[in-house]
């Protein structure tokens, strides 16, 4: 336990938080505390945590993406038309198809920062609006619902009929965040990879010096958040069974505030996947719980915000000095 506080000492605050909050709310809430409620939170908050594992690769490099969001409800309107002009498609294509198409996206954020030296907010601003305006242009703003039956069909890989006759069921977007996880993981702390983008975002002056590449690292990174994006665009028809053009827009501001209450850090060279994990549960379980109690939705943004200022107040406190061993004077 020690360790784990030295170690990974704001992701030990963070789930500190939230296990007072769960507390509170299962005192609040007799049906907070639930296997169904447990797996909803899971299935509807997945696309959220693959979004973030993918954004927290960027903010490692010391850069910022706000277009994902934008992006993946791109990828969305292209794959219906993929699909339909391949004849249907399947799932493994189904990936392929939106993680390319992500990266690509991706592609284009890393191209123009790299080649015309603009800082990256700056830029997925930029692209934020022109895919939306894009999207919004060509698409006249149409819903579409004639998603290939493999796409729209409901996938359980695992459900328990609960005494209360209600149903605990995990999909396949669960799924596809933990693999999303695991490979990010992977990716950041076992790769050569991960440790030049780490050490890019930490000091990029001194990354270039040591002969990083610094076009393929924000290529890797900004790629990587595409991937996720499509990804998790993908993911997000599934569950809505649906396309809807601006469904999306606004989401990117959430999974942001986690990823950074998370631990990542905005100025870059720090950031972790337990974090992001963490802090879209946070978020995600202060939502849950106030549906469940009857407050207001125009209260949750209030109350997220001060659940995040009081978590990162907390950075100032020192658990693993806390948690260690006395010395006694002799």
């Amino acid at each position: 336990m020690h360790s784990f506080l030295r170690n990974y000492p704001t992701e030990a605050k963070l789930l500190a938080v939230l296990v007072v909050i769960c507390a509170a709310l299962s005192s609040a809430s007799p049906s907070f505390l639930t296997l169904v409620n447990f797996t909803d939170l899971l299935n509807n908050n997945a696309v959220n945590v693959i979004w973030a594992v993918g954004l927290v690769v960027v903010l490692i490099a010391g850069g910022i993406d706000i277009s994902f969001a934008v992006a993946a409800s791109v990828v969305q309107y292209l794959c219906v038309f993929v699909f339909g002009w391949i004849g249907g498609g399947n799932w493994a294509i189904g990936f392929v198809v939106a993680g390319v198409l992500g990266i690509s996206l991706g592609l284009i954020n890393a191209f123009l920062i790299h080649q015309f030296r603009i800082i990256s907010i700056v830029v997925t601003i930029a692209t934020f609006n022109a895919f939306f305006g894009l999207l919004m242009f060509f698409s006249s703003g149409r819903f579409l619902y004639n998603l290939p039956g493999w796409w729209s069909d409901r996938l359980i890989l695992w459900e328990y009929e609960t005494s209360g006759g209600t149903w605990a069921e995990i999909r396949l977007p669960v799924v596809v965040m933990v693999v999303a996880m695991f490979a990010t993981w992977a990716l950041i702390r076992h790769t050569t990879t991960g440790r030049q983008l780490y050490a890019f975002g930490d000091n990029p002056e001194g990354a270039r010096r040591a002969g990083i590449n610094i076009a393929l690292m924000q290529a890797i990174a900004f790629g990587w958040m595409g991937m996720m994006a499509g990804i998790g665009g993908l993911m997000q028809s599934h569950i809505t069974r649906e396309v809807v053009p601006n469904a999306l827009y606004g989401r990117e501001l959430e999974v942001l505030a986690a990823v950074v209450l998370g631990g990542a850090r905005l100025g870059g060279g720090r950031g972790s996947v337990l974090g992001c994990f963490l802090g879209v549960a946070l978020i995600a379980v202060t939502q849950n719980g106030l549906n469940l109690m009857g407050v207001s939705p125009y209260a949750f943004k209030m109350v997220v915000g001060l659940t995040i200022l009081i978590a990162i107040s907390m950075s100032n406190l020192d658990f693993s000095a806390m948690t260690a061993p006395k010395r006694r004077d002799l």
